[in-house]
């Protein structure tokens, strides 16, 4: 009898923390996720091959959910739903947790927006949008209402609004419409309330940068959203704006790695200043909510303009400061970094492998972690875990001094 009275308790106890972990999860927020150190971001594509059309599947998005739950990571960043990979890793998160009730992961769901007669031949359309961001939304909304539990915030477009998007950036106008929709859904009970709106944009396109951006149209949307999710890259102004790369002339009596440190720990000055321009605007117009980061990163290889026949700034050494410090100063300030990005995709410029856009990832497609994450490899934080079933090692075979040989020193900066 006092076997069975034992049994019943232990039921009753393992049944009652279930339910707590449920309700916990339930209960999780934007509002508690976005500057909480304790839940690591990152933007996250989960493609292995040179096209979209090979969706990956549940099992590969259960290996990369693992992976990245052992770097801490807990809140990822999707992009659209129009492809199968959104819905399919809602349903992996979803089983991952009922097969572990402590496992946890939360999503930031992307809608993509684009203007009318984005990627084809006729000319686009700003002012207008295309028909398919109706269906692109209502996908969302039906996303978020089936994954209460995952998905937090939904990011209404993906650098949308740069003017730099030349074949299908929209004017602020329709951002702000999808945004005042999904706002006026949650107050008719027809989205979660707790669920955070925003769009996910370049720091310019938030009045950070040129006046021309400067438009009443963006001040009614930072007014709207419930946050602002901001982009900023110094690598690629690497090339493009370089008034911080490069090697200063009171710095040539440093090392090598001293003069890559010292324009590293200048890009990330740059980063915090684009970050500190959009702060000053939204203030300007006199609204105060927060700003948190929805994509930044460093890529590790390129052979045209950020390689080294361009400004030098691709190689793994730069890629993991840029990581280390970025992380240090977001996580120092309460700032939520999703961080650019998981994986390498070689999707993104399939015409050229060695294209920078194909190498933002911090581990590649050969299952290797990059130099940024050489330390979790050390303490065993991936034991046991595969991807593509190749457990996770080192690139360059951990060979520091090999890695070194391709680290270039940005050309020189006189000042």
């Amino acid at each position: 009898m006092n076997k069975l009275i034992c049994i019943i308790l232990l039921l009753f106890i393992s049944c009652n923390q279930i339910n707590t972990r449920n309700i916990v999860s339930k209960e999780m927020t934007a509002e508690k996720l976005l500057g909480n150190t304790k839940y690591q971001a990152i933007c996250y594509g989960g493609y292995r091959t040179q096209t979209r059309d090979n969706e990956p599947t549940i099992t590969e998005l259960k290996e990369d959910l693992k992976i990245l739950s052992a770097m801490n990571i807990k809140v990822i960043r999707t992009y659209n739903v129009h492809h199968k990979e959104a819905s399919n890793l809602l349903n992996a998160i979803s089983e991952l947790k009922k097969e572990n009730p402590n496992f946890e992961m939360y999503v930031m769901l992307g809608a993509w927006i684009d203007c009318k007669n984005a990627w084809t031949d006729l000319p686009p359309v700003h002012n207008e949008e295309s028909n398919r961001n109706a269906v692109e939304m209502d996908e969302a909304v039906r996303l978020t209402n089936e994954y209460p539990d995952i998905v937090k915030i939904i990011a209404v477009g993906n650098e949308a609004m740069v003017k730099w998007a030349t074949s299908y950036y929209v004017t602020p106008n329709i951002i702000l419409k999808w945004v005042n929709h999904l706002q006026s859904l949650k107050r008719e009970d027809k989205l979660p309330k707790n669920v955070w709106i925003t769009s996910s944009d370049n720091f310019a396109s938030w009045g950070g940068g040129d006046a021309e951006y400067h438009v009443e149209d963006l001040n009614q949307l930072i007014k709207a959203v419930d946050y602002i999710s901001l982009h900023t890259y110094p690598m690629h102004d690497t090339h493009y704006h370089p008034v911080f790369w490069g090697t200063m002339e009171n710095e040539e009596h440093l090392s090598d790695k001293e003069k890559v440190d010292a324009a590293m720990m200048r890009a990330r000055d740059y980063a915090i200043s684009q970050y500190e321009s959009v702060v000053s605007y939204m203030k300007s117009i006199g609204v105060n909510k927060p700003v948190h980061i929805g994509e930044t990163g460093w890529a590790s290889l390129d052979n045209v303009l950020y390689g080294d026949k361009g400004s030098k700034a691709t190689d793994e050494y730069k890629s993991a400061q840029f990581y280390k410090l970025m992380r240090d100063w977001t996580n120092s300030k309460g700032i939520t970094c999703f961080y650019f990005e998981a994986f390498d995709e070689n999707w993104k410029d399939s015409t050229n492998p060695v294209g920078s856009e194909n190498h933002f990832g911090l581990i590649n497609l050969q299952s290797e972690a990059k130099y940024a994450l050489w330390g979790a490899v050390d303490k065993g934080i991936f034991d046991g875990l595969t991807r593509n079933g190749k457990p996770i090692t080192k690139t360059y075979k951990g060979n520091e001094k090999a890695l070194w040989s391709d680290v270039k020193l940005p050309n020189k900066l006189v000042k």
